[in-house]
């Protein structure tokens, strides 16, 4: 059987980043690369971008055939004759920086055999030497074989291990021999070779190719050879190359290649191959670790193919299968297809049969109905009844034809431009059940009841009175069946699916639960909670439960021809999905099987990092630098997804959201100093992880001055300097101030001395006129008891008048001094009360001569001139929640009453100015309040308040 190419190989070539179309050898190493030989240099892939090593990076010869990963993680490059080279920490190491390669000459090119980290090289042809290369160093191990005649000596295969190597002369028939390097010693072998045989060495296999022949042996011991498989080709064989799973690939001269599709393990031999790529000379042939298949070819870049593909169309192939599928039906029958043309299928028995309704007449298939024997095809601009059993072909009416659906039992529904049909094939009759409406879908749900839906509309139809009513507004269905009773799924064009019985929308079903396009094409039930839709980006199974919706996308890379799905059935295990490029044929249980894991980490190639670029990471990563920018080179080498790979990572100790990127440069600027762990997961198709993270720890060391104990320092000697600049700065401020506080104090010390120097004489002043006034009425008597309380009073008032502060103890006695002496003047005109609350300590201190003045304006004022009634003076101390309250209260004519001076005598005054120069030198808060008692509570009289706050100073001890 014979595939010239298989829909879903992958081409890689110049626009992908291949900058060569010749290619030659193909491996993979350790990590998962694949490393790709050219006559452009060495190129490494990812599964994501080409890294190419030309002249640019340091290879003198740019024509790379093979390439050789050891262990230790250095890449040998196998170039045309000389000029070797190899591949470390990214680097290209050639003869001129590395002289031990310049001991490496060969006239013709040479094979290799590997043993761990040592590379073998040894000439095909008539070798001298065996030349030993091992961490950066070349040894020679010279040969001194026998030549027994002038023809060529070939030489094809050296086990490291027997230390064995196997050649043949060519100038006649003879049997292999073995050559012990060591020993010199020359064995011969149980196999004879014929004149111009090749062979090829692959494992434990020895691949002899003559003329158009195949046959495999297997090394039993040292010497002795097993024939286990043969095969007669009738094309001249380039290569033969023996997979991973002991499977054989021949590449051919003049194109192709063959694949014999069991295992050389199996034993018997070679059944016949499957031929694909026959348009292509193939060089090399590689099954990597998922076994994908890798092809080098001549001119053509790189092909690729998945392990499914290969499964689906190596294992289970289909013929005839490549045409764009836009409709698809079964039953009892086989498969039905419709394609993007006046063309159909049948599949049957593992064979696609095409039936041609119109040659080269362009118009598409919009929907397939098949019951028993009778098949509709139904096309854009054709309807075709077809008989399977027959071969009959009727044409139905013309039509601009949407879809096709079944009805009732021998009839169908046809949703068209014009509206919808009813069409029963068995007496091939019409009924119109809705005109002038363009309709796309419907499905009945009740007798004489279905939905029909528009290009913008869902209707529900009576089939029987033709009325329609509007049932969801907004929605373009382009499919809907039945889940359950009165449970019904709708395929939308842009809405994605949507769940809904007689009364309304239950579920609303898009990209944000996990559906890769809310544009969906056809819907197939599995069962009532299960459902399959069918999109451009692929095949979607949907698990529909009360709480939870599960969604399964699978893709080309799944195995499906193409991503592009129109449609799809069931049928027992079997899924068959019409794609843009054929019938995918799948295994439910299989796809369902499938990891939702990729078993695959991200590989860190490397580190850069405080300036430096780093590749081995068995040593702690740690940098240093003044920007502190760190950035990891990574791949995530799954070639199953073809290139769609993304990274998800977070960088722990600096941020816990994770992120996505799909450039292979994760990048973090300016970190601070710290230790931090890069954690990374790869992301590849249909959404799916890798395993586990890759995990990188790292730390960017500090600089001496980013250290806490300097940092500490620093702060400690700053806040040093700072503090002693504000003490010194304000020392001086302060310094400043109490200067000027200094003069400010004499002022106000000397304004309030010059008060008192007022008060005295003004209150000795109206003594002495009252002592006048006694005289003046010869009242001697009370004129002697009042020059005594007079000159006891004088006493006092100096005494007091040289303090500033006095407690209100003395206060109080000054106080009723002064009033007995005023009592004694007005003849018992008055009383007096002094009271002195509890809330109120006696030894608190007040403004001297403060409380006097506001008394004596109380007499003179407010009660001297009363008749009808005794004066009444009340001096009440007490204490509220903040300040000191004095009260003096008489009944006398009021300040309301022309006769009372308004707080404008001259004592009042002066205890003004007192109260403001106390305020300005001793920060001491006094408040004056003068009420008349007849506004303020219809009684006669004055009130006076004085609120006191406490003055604190140390030398005042006035504390409250």
């Amino acid at each position: 059987m014979s595939f010239a190419q298989i829909p879903g190989m992958v081409n890689y070539n110049e626009e992908d980043g291949l900058n060569s179309s010749y290619t030659y050898g193909l491996v993979q190493d350790k990590n998962g690369y694949i490393w790709i030989g050219s006559d452009n240099g060495l190129f490494r892939f990812d599964g994501k971008e080409f890294k190419q090593f030309s002249s640019k990076n340091g290879l003198k010869n740019i024509e790379a055939l093979y390439s050789y990963p050891l262990p230790n993680g250095e890449i040998f490059i196998a170039t045309f004759l000389n000029d070797f080279a190899y591949l470390k920490n990214e680097n290209i190491i050639n003869s001129t920086i590395n002289t031990e390669l310049k001991k490496i000459k060969f006239k013709y090119n040479p094979d290799f055999a590997i043993d761990g980290n040592t590379l073998y090289m040894f000439s095909g042809t008539n070798p001298d030497n065996i030349y030993v290369y091992l961490n950066e160093k070349v040894t020679i191990i010279p040969l001194e074989i026998k030549k027994k005649s002038p023809d060529l000596r070939y030489t094809f295969a050296f086990d490291p291990h027997s230390r064995l190597l196997y050649f043949y002369d060519d100038s006649q028939g003879r049997n292999l021999k073995a050559y012990h390097i060591d020993t010199k010693k020359e064995t011969t072998c149980d196999l004879y070779v014929e004149k111009g045989t090749v062979i090829f060495k692959n494992k434990n296999f020895f691949i002899y190719r003559n003329k158009k022949s195949i046959d495999i042996y297997e090394l039993q011991n040292q010497f002795i050879f097993k024939k286990i498989a043969s095969y007669q080709i009738q094309k001249n064989v380039y290569r033969v190359v023996i997979d991973q799973n002991f499977r054989v690939w021949a590449c051919l001269e003049k194109g192709g290649v063959l694949y014999f599709k069991q295992s050389l393990k199996d034993g018997g031999n070679l059944s016949n191959p499957v031929k694909i790529m026959d348009q292509y000379i193939i060089h090399d042939v590689l099954v990597d670790k998922d076994n994908n298949v890798w092809f080098s070819t001549r001119n053509n870049g790189l092909f690729f193919i998945t392990d499914r593909f290969l499964k689906n169309y190596f294992h289970l192939p289909v013929r005839n299968n490549s045409s764009y599928i836009k409709a698809i039906a079964k039953n009892d029958k086989g498969i039905f297809l419709g394609y993007d043309e006046a063309k159909s299928g049948i599949y049957r028995n593992k064979t696609i049969t095409d039936l041609v309704f119109e040659k080269n007449f362009k118009i598409e298939h919009k929907g397939i109905f098949s019951e028993g024997n009778t098949v509709i095809f139904g096309l854009t601009k054709r309807v075709v009844q077809y008989n399977t059993e027959t071969g009959e072909k009727h044409f139905l009416k013309e039509f601009v034809l949407k879809n096709i659906l079944p009805y009732t039992p021998g009839s169908v529904l046809l949703c068209t431009s014009a509206g919808l049909t009813s069409y029963n094939y068995r007496t091939r009759k019409y009924e119109d059940l809705l005109t002038n409406e363009k309709v796309y879908t419907a499905l009945p749900f009740a007798q004489d009841s279905l939905f029909a839906g528009t290009f913008k509309d869902l209707y529900k139809l009576n089939t029987a009175t033709k009325k329609k009513t509007l049932f969801l507004e907004g929605y373009y269905f382009t499919d809907i069946k039945k889940l359950a009773p009165n449970l019904y799924a709708g395929a939308t064009n842009q809405n994605g699916i949507i769940l809904f019985n007689n009364s309304g929308i239950l579920k609303t079903i898009t990209e944000s639960n996990g559906l890769p396009t809310s544009q969906i094409k056809k819907l197939e039930i599995e069962n009532k909670n299960t459902l399959w839709a069918s999109t451009s980006s692929g095949l979607c199974r949907i698990r529909i439960s009360e709480r939870t919706i599960e969604i399964d996308n699978f893709t080309q890379t799944d195995g499906l021809p193409s991503s592009v799905v129109t449609g799809c059935l069931i049928s027992g295990d079997t899924i068959y999905a019409g794609t843009s490029k054929g019938l995918g044929i799948l295994s439910i249980k299989d796809l369902l099987s499938q990891k939702k894991f990729i078993n695959k980490k991200v590989i860190i190639n490397s580190v850069k990092i405080g300036g430096k670029e780093i590749f081995d990471f068995r040593q702690p990563l740690k940098g240093q630098s003044s920007d502190n920018n760190v950035t990891f080179h990574v791949s995530f080498p799954d070639f199953t997804s073809q290139g769609n790979i993304s990274f998800r990572y977070r960088l722990e100790g600096a941020s816990d959201s994770w992120q996505i990127s799909s450039s292979p440069k994760i990048i973090f600027n300016a970190l601070p100093p710290g230790k931090y762990v890069l954690k990374i997961f790869g992301l590849g198709y249909n959404g799916k992880r890798s395993y586990t993270s890759t995990d990188v720890p790292f730390e960017i060391v500090p600089k001496f001055w980013q250290t806490w104990w300097f940092k500490l320092m620093i702060i400690s000697l700053g806040a040093a300097a700072l503090f002693i600049l504000i003490h010194t700065y304000f020392q001086k401020k302060r310094n400043k101030k109490l200067e000027t506080l200094y003069y400010e104090k004499k002022i106000a010390e000397l304004e309030l001395q010059a008060i008192k120097a007022q008060i005295n004489p003004h209150f000795i002043y109206n003594c002495l006129n009252s002592i006048q006034f006694l005289l003046y009425k010869k009242n001697y008597q009370e004129t002697e008891n009042y020059l005594e309380i007079f000159a006891h009073m004088i006493r006092k008032t100096l005494h007091y008048s040289e303090k500033t502060f006095m407690p209100i103890r003395e206060e109080t006695e000054y106080l009723s001094l002064y009033l007995n002496m005023e009592k004694l003047r007005l003849k018992d005109a008055f009383d007096y009360t002094i009271t002195i609350s509890d809330r109120v300590n006696e030894n608190w201190i007040v403004p001297s001569l403060l409380i006097q003045p506001f008394v004596e304006n109380a007499i003179k004022h407010g009660i001297s001139g009363l008749k009808e009634r005794k004066g009444k003076i009340q001096i009440l101390f007490d204490h509220t929640e903040t300040s000191l309250c004095v009260i003096i209260e008489d009944n006398g004519v009021g300040i309301g009453n022309g006769n009372q001076v308004k707080a404008d005598s001259f004592g009042v005054k002066l205890s003004q100015k007192r109260i403001e120069t106390f305020r300005q030198l001793f920060e001491t808060y006094i408040q004056l309040e003068i009420y008349d008692l007849q506004e303020k509570e219809q009684r006669p009289g004055t009130q006076i308040k004085l609120y006191i706050k406490p003055y604190e100073n140390k030398n005042t001890n006035m504390h409250h």
